[in-house]
């Protein structure tokens, strides 16, 4: 599977453009991630928002399974190199989309443990945008 399309490629260059230009004007610009990248059989979970100037180092949340998602940079050809049981690879999810800036992200996924479990409360609380009868696995802010 191709990790990033020339689309991707390209909104990953503007969002890192564009938060350059940004931190130039002391602006903060609080980014959306573009892609998810996963471990079909594990939890790592990768959400990408920039990609730099070399074409391989991506910056975003990462959660390699272990309970505590951090932002950070990581390496796209190394992601691609890891070689899975049953000749799996890592994979794009193509259905990825989000509402939510990347300081969101890491607030939930910090609070919930993981990415994956953070997409599953910011899903129920989207669903429940008044907090009557709360969530209770929603960890509090």
């Amino acid at each position: 599977m191709i990790l990033l399309t020339p689309q991707l490629h390209t909104g990953l260059r503007a969002h890192a453009i564009t938060r350059h230009v940004c931190e130039q004007r002391g602006e903060r610009f609080d980014l959306v991630p573009l892609v998810k990248l996963f471990n079909p059989v594990g939890a790592a979970t990768w959400l990408a928002t920039e990609l730099d100037e070399d074409g391989d180092t991506l910056f975003g949340l990462t959660d390699l399974g272990f309970g505590c998602p951090e932002l950070g940079s990581f390496s796209l050809s190394e992601i691609a190199s890891v070689r899975l049981p049953y000749g799996l690879g890592i994979e794009r999810d193509i259905g990825f989309e989000t509402p939510h800036a990347l300081s969101v992200w890491g607030d939930w996924s910090r609070r919930a443990g993981s990415i994956l479990w953070a997409e599953t409360l910011l899903r129920r609380a989207a669903q429940n945008p008044d907090g009557d009868g709360a969530d209770p696995e929603i960890p509090p802010g």
